[in-house]
């Protein structure tokens, strides 16, 4: 499984999917911090507030504030990572060092791009469909699925964004289609309790289904933190294999994880 894996990273043949667990690395706020903030604006209990998920709040928020705008400025602000901090990431810079084609994220921060940057890595951000015709060969691509603070319109956060991408026929959805068919898909940073993300999952196993070519889709995998045999046997079922890192300290089984890629893709090209 795990040579597999390597073999795909090694031959430019998987995509990376990153999720807020990446940015987490690095102190990102937790999405309890979201929820706190947007209760004390609109002058909710936090405890209260606190039992609502973050899309139903944010559906709130904007009903109440006429827009998202203002909670995206704070966001904008607060989520923004210095840049020695990104500099010194070993998380980040495993990512630019694995030379994914194509890095798929939910993340609404920079800290892809700006760790890209500050290892003079060339790459192209795609948010909408005017950016796909800016992709060129052998440029890396980091697709901002749920949008990006540079773009109001393009972020996915409220209860209503969620339910209508489910639809998934946007042209970054398209485009995900597209690229994931013939990709090995490693998903990392990501709780499965994700809605979106498990939908995600179980629509593109019912394409290969539908494909009648099953048997020839190349294999997923999605780190997880810690193993679940009730999530691994779901996952399964989808054509998903889970992937752990035994022995390391919580806080660093994903930069032990990536280090561990590296390591295998280096000895290979060796």
């Amino acid at each position: 499984m795990f040579d597999d894996l390597v073999k795909a990273v090694r031959d430019k043949e998987a995509i990376l999917f990153a999720g807020a667990g990446v940015s987490m690395t690095v102190g990102l706020p937790s999405w309890r911090t979201l929820i706190e903030h947007m209760a004390a604006e609109l002058g909710l209990d936090t405890e209260a507030a606190g039992d609502l998920n973050y899309f139903t709040l944010a559906e709130y928020y904007r009903l109440k504030q006429g827009s998202i705008g203002p909670l995206r400025s704070w966001m904008d602000r607060h989520w923004s990572i210095p840049d020695d901090r990104l500099r010194d990431s070993r998380v980040h810079e495993l990512i630019v060092e694995l030379d994914f084609p194509i890095i798929y994220t939910t993340n609404f921060d920079r800290n892809l791009e700006t760790s890209f940057a500050l290892r003079d890595k060339p790459f192209v951000k795609i948010v909408n469909a005017k950016d796909v015709a800016r992709v060129r060969p052998g440029l890396t691509q980091i697709v901002k699925l749920h949008g990006d603070f540079d773009d109001d319109a393009s972020i996915v956060i409220a209860e209503t964004d969620y339910l209508d991408r489910l639809s998934f026929d946007s042209p970054l959805d398209m485009k995900f289609q597209a690229d994931a068919l013939g990709k090995t898909l490693l998903f990392v940073g990501y709780s499965l309790s994700d809605l979106n993300i498990r939908f995600l999952l179980h629509r593109l196993w019912k394409t290969w289904q539908a494909s009648g070519y099953e048997k020839d889709r190349p294999r997923s995998y999605v780190f997880m933190m810690r193993a679940s045999p009730i999530e691994e046997a779901v996952l399964e079922q989808w054509g998903i294999e889970v992937i752990t890192q035994a022995g390391a300290d919580p806080d660093r089984r994903l930069e032990a994880f990536l280090e561990r890629i590296a390591e295998a893709v280096r000895e290979e090209s060796a």
